[in-house]
């Protein structure tokens, strides 16, 4: 006879007992809550606490924060909101404080305005000594008028709104100052009388005339010299004035190279 074998149970692993099902929940039970581990849809859960008021408050909070994962609780949320309740508060004064820094600015002087927000006249000739009017001090004068809509400090320190009309300020212009001695007629008595000194004696210069009418313009040498110079204006009147030349015409400008001069910081308008 064959004796009957039953072959070995596999082990299962301790489970938890099972919770009796409630029919009022209805066909499909909530799956049992385990007491520590991962929760297969609501991720990492707390462990177990003993039963009682605090626990059932824990779980709750659990439960709540896992049913509404994109929210916070109500403390951390009040206190963002004072955050940045704060840093919109900082950031208001914040750019008040700039606008009332620029505000606080001195309005521009009419003299400060760049080139092409105001534009000047043309200076006045005097006839007789070819040079703007009213040159004092190598130093004139002449009215500039704002753009319109420009808003600046005129010459009285008034504060206005131009409309291209009126003056704003009055620029200053480089003159020279003369004395009576034209340019043309020395270069024509350089050129025609100067081997007789008639150069030198109109310019100022006696004893050199005086040498050259007896020497007759040193053969010629001299007044051929006098002539250069005084043509390219290196020789002028004895008492330091400037040539009457035409204000538009060929005037000789000299660049001297000073102290003040080398160190000079080249500004830009």
């Amino acid at each position: 006879m064959f004796a009957e074998v039953n072959p070995p149970k596999p082990e299962i692993p301790n489970q938890p007992p099972q919770q009796p099902t409630n029919n009022s929940q209805g066909p499909h039970p909530a799956p049992p809550r385990r007491q520590g581990g991962l929760s297969p849809r609501r991720g990492p859960l707390l462990p177990a606490a003993p039963p009682g008021p605090a626990s059932q408050l824990t779980a709750a909070a659990v439960s709540s924060m896992a049913a509404r994962p994109g929210r916070l609780p109500a403390g951390l949320g009040r206190r963002r909101g004072a955050a940045e309740a704060w840093i919109l508060l900082l950031l208001w004064f914040a750019g008040a404080a700039v606008e009332g820094a620029a505000g606080t600015e001195p309005p521009l002087k009419c003299d400060e305005l760049r080139l092409g927000q105001y534009m000047c006249d043309e200076p006045k000739i005097d006839n007789s000594t070819q040079e703007p009017m009213n040159c004092t001090n190598h130093t004139a004068y002449v009215q500039c008028l704002p753009a319109p809509n420009i808003t600046c400090k005129d010459h009285l320190g008034i504060e206005k709104v131009f409309t291209g009309h009126e003056v704003g300020f009055y620029k200053p212009i480089a003159c020279r100052n003369v004395n009576g001695y034209s340019y043309k007629v020395a270069v024509a008595l350089s050129l025609f009388l100067g081997w007789l000194g008639a150069d030198r004696f109109y310019l100022g210069y006696p004893a050199l005339g005086l040498l050259k009418f007896c020497t007759v313009g040193f053969c010629g040498i001299g007044s051929l010299i006098d002539f250069i110079l005084i043509s390219m204006q290196i020789v002028g009147p004895s008492d330091g004035s400037s040539y009457i030349i035409d204000y538009y015409g060929a005037r000789l400008t000299r660049l001297t190279i000073t102290n003040a001069t080398f160190r000079k910081m080249q500004t830009y308008p």
